[in-house]
């Protein structure tokens, strides 16, 4: 029998400022890449929303190579596990401000050093989102619209009146489901919302095996957009109200959005193969 073979893997709790809040992501660095196969087996077995597989870029470009998978399929933009891979990678390197990475469908990331322990600010692509009437994509995810966008990387935003609409949201996740790997977005302004944020969103993806996200980064490089026109402003405090839930500081600057939140390491250890 041959010997197992050990890779490093680090557990975070993304947009999370304790345990068992936030999105979970799993940090996996590489010495070099594996096959997409074994990369995807990994991420099913680790079955968290996504796990960030990283390799030392050699192009001069950034520090570390970047891909992410879900328990299904690898995504183009991940905000939450970018968000711990520098939380991890900037741990273990205290004299460093910031790292970057250079992903395949996502263009060149940036996490940097927030002001507080463990808050990190995440640079993403700024996605603006058109007018597109979805009445299928309405039905499924229910409640009463008030104006439905699309974004051909595969977002979808409904938006509703109010926070309270989108908490009592149940939708049809099969139906969704065959609409294929799409991140439909569920928002309203947060007025009177318990949270204290400004906008309340919810979010689900069935089509990439994920059911409800519990607070996903991509989606406010969707939503920044979006509300900061609405808002009058380019900066707005949000939460995603999934089961865990977590706050996301959002900031559009130019043809960037960035992302402000804390991240809490749950587990540190090693995968065996």
């Amino acid at each position: 029998m041959s010997a197992l073979r050990s890779l490093p893997i680090t557990r975070v709790d993304a947009f999370a400022d304790r345990p068992f809040a936030g999105n979970p992501a799993a940090v996996m660095p590489l010495e070099e890449w594996m096959s997409d196969a074994m990369l995807q087996a990994i991420a099913a077995e680790n079955n968290l929303s996504e796990t960030a597989f990283l390799v030392a870029d050699e192009s001069g470009e950034a520090d570390y190579e970047l891909r992410w998978f879900t328990p299904t399929v690898e995504v183009a933009l991940c905000g939450h596990a970018t968000l711990a891979s520098g939380h991890v990678l900037l741990s273990a390197a205290q004299w460093r401000n910031e790292m970057r990475f250079r992903t395949r469908r996502a263009g060149i990331l940036q996490v940097t050093r927030g002001d507080e322990d463990n808050e990190y600010h995440v640079q993403l692509p700024a996605y603006r989102a058109e007018a597109k009437p979805m009445p299928e994509a309405v039905k499924a995810v229910g409640g009463e619209v008030v104006e439905t966008l699309w974004h051909d990387g595969g977002y979808a935003i409904l938006a509703y009146h109010g926070a309270e609409e989108v908490r009592a949201l149940t939708p049809d996740f099969a139906a969704l489901k065959k609409g294929g790997d799409r991140m439909f977005i569920a928002t309203a302004p947060g007025a009177g919302d318990p949270s204290g944020a400004d906008v309340v969103s919810r979010v689900f993806v069935p089509g990439g095996g994920i059911d409800e996200d519990p607070v996903t980064g991509s989606a406010h490089a969707v939503l920044a957009p979006y509300w900061t026109t609405r808002l009058g402003r380019d900066h707005f405090a949000a939460y995603q109200a999934s089961a865990r839930g977590g706050y996301v500081g959002c900031r559009l600057t130019g043809e960037h959005v960035e992302l402000t939140g804390r991240c809490v390491t749950t587990l540190a250890g090693e995968f065996l193969l």
